[in-house]
């Protein structure tokens, strides 16, 4: 049996972007994929539940054959090795099945490679493995579309920053970016909350949670919203309060 041979053998380990919350945003070819998959995998919590799978639970009604299901748990906690630990354990259960020869599909919200965890499992498979991506709408686009307010005209500038960077760095691209998004506010809203205030950006900010989904939620006016921590699918978008039209 030569080398082509066993790679002929092995599956295909495919990141599926799931979108962020309403179902009618997964695309078709990530439908076609889902349906057709010998092994669904996701993340989880301690309990089972998975975001990505219950956004998707549309996509294995009627689905004719038998799927295995890898669920990779994970902690509910800042401790990377946590999470690393976690990765590798995954990795190593979908590389199996790999080896095996069955496709696998691992769901992911939003789009696979922004902010997405496919992208660790990616880094750990992609050397012994064929990979696929399949995009997926994120969030920051549709935080956008559920404000019906473009995220730049003209010759703005677009910045991505996270809650987990220092008051510092969010500071400086609220300073030097006509838009800013500012993903995973939850524990940081009361930074992010000051940040927008001492760079005189809290008018230009809004705040959304759990967007496409039932409980999304949309505050308009951010200097009204609660000084405390929020869930973890939270985003600012800081955009201009006033932009040429030519």
């Amino acid at each position: 049996m030569n080398g082509m041979d066993t790679e002929e053998k092995q599956g295909r380990f495919i990141g599926v972007g799931v979108g962020p919350g309403d179902p009618e945003l997964i695309t078709l070819k990530a439908l076609r994929l889902i349906q057709s998959a010998d092994v669904i995998s996701y993340l989880a919590n301690a309990e089972g539940g998975s975001q990505a799978k219950s956004i998707a639970c549309e996509a294995f009604v009627g689905v004719a054959h038998k799927q295995h299901e890898i669920a990779i748990v994970m902690p509910m906690s800042t401790d990377r090795q946590l999470a690393n630990d976690a990765y590798d354990r995954g990795a190593k259960a979908i590389a199996h099945e790999l080896s095996q020869g069955k496709d696998v599909v691992f769901l992911c919200e939003g789009d696979p490679l922004f902010f997405g965890s496919f992208a660790y499992l990616l880094e750990r498979l992609e050397g012994r493995f064929a990979c696929q991506v399949i995009p997926g709408v994120s969030s920051i686009n549709a935080a956008s579309s559920a404000l019906n307010h473009p995220l730049t005209v003209l010759k703005e500038s677009l910045a991505v920053v996270s809650g987990r960077h220092s008051p510092e760095q969010i500071d400086s691209a609220l300073e030097q970016h006509d838009s800013v998004v500012i993903m995973k506010a939850g524990r940081a809203r009361p930074r992010i909350l000051m940040a927008l205030r001492k760079t005189n950006r809290i008018q230009d900010a809004k705040y959304l949670e759990y967007i496409g989904r039932d409980n999304e939620r949309i505050v308009h006016d951010v200097s009204t919203l609660e000084n405390g921590a929020g869930p973890y699918f939270s985003l600012f978008v800081v955009t201009k309060s006033e932009r040429g039209t030519r």
